[in-house]
């Protein structure tokens, strides 16, 4: 897709939808030997999340994994977290519809398969650098930063930019 085209895709983005594990974090997990879990997120992706919300963008964090963690960060990025989430396609219309937000509007960023559905019916899909092969096939944006190590910032400045070329 030419720059052109994605820059006016950019313009129409009124929601991010991100995808947790493999996006804001790396995609592993650190296991303590009481069985806590810890990730590793990257601290310049709030300062892109602040950018594109002085821009009026809508964030969410939507994700199929149930651990604490993921609404501890979102609590301190801030941005508002659905997790536990079976299917997240289901959940993404459901909020669409709630928000009055056409899904072409949208721009969700994943890495995995289970974001294949969510990333089939948004206006953007987005996925890290190091997403697996099946999610780059549908992609209209591959970024050049993996997950956790500032894809989230890196999508953020482009939505950035173009909300501030047009003001």
């Amino acid at each position: 897709m030419k720059y052109i085209e994605i820059k006016n895709i950019l313009i129409k983005i009124t929601l991010v939808v991100f995808d947790f594990d493999g996006v804001f974090t790396n995609n592993k997990v650190i296991v303590s030997e009481t069985g806590e879990e810890s990730v590793v997120c990257d601290r310049s992706d709030g300062i892109g999340l602040s950018m594109i919300k002085s821009r009026g963008i809508k964030m969410l964090i939507l994700s199929t994994e149930k651990n604490p963690v993921v609404s501890k960060r979102a609590a301190k990025l801030p941005i508002r977290c659905i997790q536990g989430v079976d299917n997240k396609k289901e959940k993404l219309i459901e909020i669409a519809a709630e928000w009055k937000i056409p899904l072409e509007n949208i721009a969700f960023l994943g890495n995995d398969i289970n974001d294949l559905e969510c990333l089939r019916v948004v206006g953007l899909p987005v996925v890290v650098a190091d997403a697996y092969p099946e999610v780059k096939k549908i992609a209209k944006i591959i970024l050049t930063k993996k997950g956790g190590e500032g894809a989230v910032r890196e999508f953020c400045e482009l939505v950035y930019k173009s909300k501030t070329e047009v003001k």
